[in-house]
C-alpha cells in the first residue's frame, strides 16, 4: 500500500510540474501577441464591443455573421452537438438557407457559403469568409443606396489574409466591417 501511495505522489508531482511548465509557456506566448492575451475591444457610439466574439445583426442594412447555437451568449459558448446526419439539424440548416435566399434574392441560385447557414463550434465565431461577405454585398448596397462596387471594395479592404498566407482561409470580422459600413459617408 505504501508503494502505491509513494508512486501516486511522485506521479502527481511530475504532472504538476509538466502542466505548470505548459501553462507558463502558453501564458508567456500570449504576452507576445498584439493584444497580449487580452480581448480585443472596440468602443463605438458609447458602447464597448469585443471583436473576438460574434455579434448578432438582424437588419438587412448590415452584414450577417454565422448563426449561433447559443444566441451569441458568450457565457454559454457551445455548438449544437448535432451531426450532419441529424434530421433536425438538416431541417434547421435548410430553413437558414431558405431565409438567406429570401433576404438576398439578387443572388438567385448562387452557391450559399456554408458559414452563413451553420454555427461554429463555439457558437460565437466573429468572422466569416470573404465569400460569405461578398454574398451579401448586393443586398446591403440596395438597402443603403450605395453601389455594389463601393460595398465590395469595403469587404476587400477588411479581408484578413490567412496566417502567414498559409494557414486557414481569408476572413472578415463582421463587427469591424459593419462599423466601417456605418462610417461610410
Amino acid at each position: 500500500m505504501k508503494n502505491y501511495m509513494i508512486s501516486a505522489l511522485k506521479l502527481t508531482v511530475v504532472m504538476l510540474i509538466i502542466t505548470g511548465i505548459y501553462l507558463a509557456v502558453v501564458y508567456a506566448g500570449s504576452k507576445v501577441l498584439p493584444t497580449q492575451g487580452n480581448a480585443e475591444t472596440i468602443h463605438y457610439k458609447g458602447q464597448k464591443f469585443y471583436t473576438n466574439i460574434g455579434q448578432e445583426f438582424k437588419s438587412p442594412r448590415y452584414f450577417h455573421g454565422r448563426p449561433s447555437a447559443v444566441d451569441y451568449n458568450a457565457a454559454g459558448s457551445a455548438g449544437s452537438n448535432k451531426g450532419p446526419s441529424n434530421e433536425e439539424y438538416l431541417q434547421t440548416v435548410q430553413k437558414r438557407i431558405d431565409t438567406l435566399k429570401m433576404q438576398n434574392p439578387e443572388m438567385g441560385n448562387a452557391k450559399v457559403p456554408v458559414e452563413l447557414v451553420t454555427a461554429s463550434g463555439s457558437g460565437l465565431d466573429p468572422d466569416i469568409s470573404e465569400e460569405g461577405a461578398l454574398y451579401q454585398v448586393k443586398r446591403i448596397a440596395k438597402e443603403r443606396n450605395l453601389s455594389a462596387k463601393t460595398v465590395e471594395s469595403l469587404v476587400k479592404n477588411h479581408t484578413e489574409a490567412p496566417f502567414l498566407d498559409l494557414f486557414g482561409p481569408s476572413k472578415v470580422n463582421v463587427l469591424q466591417l459593419n462599423i466601417a459600413l456605418d462610417e461610410l459617408k
